[in-house]
């Protein structure tokens, strides 16, 4: 009988696999469900409805989006992990979703390199470093000089414990060699209101929500000073400020990055023919457009085998910075 049950079984799995190809050519035959784990008007809320059009029109079947927060978007990355592997349920996920939130919350139930799929990377932007004009400092140099006259005097304010300019804020500290004190937030606006305020003094925040209130000729009264971006080089997202090679700091690099995932187990040919309506998209002039308005640029990978070693490489460095921070979960 056991043979029998090995010969049923492999039969099974050889004739899914015959399966496989004509699946993926008619695939997808109803709607996709696009989850993400924040509310609507943030970020990635943001990014999902800029490619829900377009997604749609390349795949011919409609994407609708779904709000689910909660849990610094562990409760829909968790979701997405434990759905039907059909390719009707699709994740929308940065950094923080699936590769620090599982370290924080060892019991978030889900395991982002294990049970996600990856399909393609769609957006790359650099953080923006940001000092109150109060304290004097006009360049990341004179910053870094600023800190190191006075260690512990300086509070950066960020969207939480674990949260990317959280991250990047240690990141910043270990290569310039300065201590400053973390103030977090219960998210990105908060955070941004004390800075104005004065409460804190610097910020690694978006650009999008930082660069209204910095001084320039047009905004003399900016509250503001944009000391750098967080990529190495200056990016045409934010003009006029320097990238970290040439403002002092050339080790420095990171970046924050959304990307699409389907449960694993999700057949290899819908995964493919997902990449592939999500690469035709990322081209497109009016996806560049839209994104650029919010501080962010397309930014796709050649295959989603790729992608997977992207993220396994840049979980390295997320997990050394949550270890070097001592964050914990909120």
């Amino acid at each position: 009988m056991p043979d029998r049950i090995r010969w049923i079984a492999g039969l099974l799995a050889a004739f899914a696999l015959l399966q496989a190809p004509a699946m993926a050519q008619t695939y997808p035959i109803r709607a996709v469900k696009l989850v993400v784990g924040f509310a609507p008007g943030g970020a990635a809320d943001f990014v999902s409805r800029t490619f829900q059009e377009l997604l749609s029109r390349e795949l011919g079947q409609p994407i609708i989006v779904e709000n689910r927060p909660g849990a610094g978007s562990s409760i829909a990355a968790e979701y997405v992990a434990k759905s039907a592997p059909d390719g009707y349920t699709l994740l929308i996920a940065s950094p923080s979703s699936i590769l620090v939130n599982p370290i924080l919350s060892p019991k978030a139930g889900f395991d982002g390199k294990r049970d996600l799929a990856p399909v393609s990377r769609v957006t790359s932007s650099p953080l923006l470093v940001a000092a109150h004009a109060g304290i004097g400092v006009g360049s990341l140099h004179e910053l870094i000089d600023y800190a190191k006259k006075n260690p512990g005097k300086l509070n950066f304010g960020t969207s939480g414990n674990g949260s990317a300019p959280h991250l990047a804020a240690v990141l910043f500290m270990r290569l310039a060699g300065v201590d400053m004190v973390h103030v977090p937030f219960k998210g990105g606006a908060p955070s941004v209101q004390a800075l104005l305020a004065g409460d804190v003094q610097l910020s690694f925040a978006t650009p999008p929500s930082v660069l209204p209130h910095v001084q320039t000729g047009q905004n003399p009264s900016g509250r503001l000073r944009a000391l750098a971006v967080t990529s190495r080089e200056r990016t045409p997202l934010v003009p006029g400020v320097p990238g970290m090679a040439e403002a002092g700091l050339p080790e420095y690099e990171i970046s924050f990055w959304y990307g699409f995932f389907f449960p694993a187990g999700t057949p290899r040919e819908i995964v493919k023919r997902m990449f592939d309506a999500t690469a035709a998209v990322i081209v497109s002039p009016a996806i560049g457009k839209a994104l650029a308005k919010e501080g962010t640029e397309a930014s796709g990978c050649r295959s989603p085998e790729e992608f997977a070693a992207f993220i396994a490489q840049d979980a390295k460095l997320w997990a050394r910075l949550v270890k070097d921070s001592g964050a914990r979960a909120d």
